[in-house]
């Protein structure tokens, strides 16, 4: 098993969204990595310029904030060729790990507009070292640039930042300083390839909540309609509880909340989010964790004020 520590730097359409790809909207000029073992020793590194074939010139923002030109680009590979040279350093069951939620999406958008999306299945199970460091230097809510972090651990800044490769080492330091104990436990998942039949769908199991990855849906009202979505259970012995908040929608029906009582653990609050896939469909990830009465109190008052709210619509 090794670390794939890796860095990505992507253009977007000069002309506006309205000229855009939709298929691409950000296509991907750079790649960096650093692949560690599982001491985190480092043993070897990744980089790959990639020439453009869809925006050609660079967005304004890009050109700002990144370190290369139009003309370094040139010199680049084909992306085809650069993510085949990528995958074939990861090696086999590779654990990705980056900074944040993005690279490891938009990666997987890049192979799919060039019909290489089987080359890595999903759903992906992932570090992301961003929130990694954030639940153990800071608080789990927090969610702070790279830059920030190698400068809170002290740590040695040679190269500048929004360079690929330098991005990708900076992010293998900081991981080295994240507890093995923290990131076993709070993995995170990719849904770019979500489940697409009920043997696939994912339950993850974490240290203080459960989550639960759907299959795919035709229309978004099918979500909440299915029993096998809606189901409120304890997170710890896993039995079917009893609801005492029926499901509402919150936050413009993209997402609904639900409470329920287990004799033995007490109050279960369940979150169910409705999420459209990249095939159009849509799907659920619901969370379940245990909760006190006075958190299950507040929860009983957000449905009467919504409540209130949408009737006082209708007048």
């Amino acid at each position: 098993m090794s670390y794939i520590v890796f860095d990505l730097e992507w253009n977007q359409c000069p002309y506006g969204k309205q000229a855009e790809n939709p298929l691409l909207p950000f296509e991907i000029i750079e790649i960096g990595a650093v692949r560690l073992n599982e001491a985190r020793e480092s043993t070897g590194s990744f980089h790959a310029l990639v020439k453009p074939c869809v925006y050609r010139r660079l967005h304004y923002q890009t050109s700002r904030v990144i370190g290369l030109s139009e003309e370094d680009l040139q010199k680049g590979i084909p992306f085809t060729e650069a993510a085949e040279a990528f995958l074939e350093f990861c090696g086999e069951d590779p654990v990705f790990c980056t900074w944040g939620t993005l690279d490891l999406t938009e990666f997987q958008r890049n192979l799919r507009f060039y019909d290489m999306l089987d080359r890595l299945p999903g759903p992906i199970l992932y570090e992301d070292v961003q929130k990694l460091f954030a639940i153990q230097f800071e608080t789990r809510a927090d969610r702070r640039s790279l830059s920030y972090a190698v400068e809170f651990l002290n740590l040695p800044e040679e190269e500048a930042y929004h360079l690929a490769s330098a991005d990708a080492e900076y992010t293998a330091r900081v991981f080295r300083r994240i507890s093995p104990v923290i990131a076993k436990k709070n993995y995170s998942v990719d849904c770019f390839q979500n489940p697409k039949t009920r043997d696939e769908e994912l339950r993850l199991k974490y240290d203080t909540y459960e989550k639960f990855i759907s299959r795919e849906y035709e229309a978004r009202e099918d979500v909440m309609n299915d029993a096998h979505v809606t189901a409120v259970h304890c997170f710890l012995c896993h039995r079917n509880v009893k609801r005492v908040i029926r499901f509402f929608a919150d936050g413009g029906g993209r997402n609904y909340l639900a409470a329920g009582l287990c004799p033995d653990h007490g109050y279960v609050k369940c979150k169910v989010r409705v999420r459209e896939a990249q095939s159009g469909k849509y799907y659920a990830i619901r969370t379940t964790k245990m909760i006190s009465e006075e958190e299950m109190q507040r929860l009983r008052a957000k449905q009467v004020m919504l409540r209130v709210k949408k009737q006082n619509r209708r007048k």
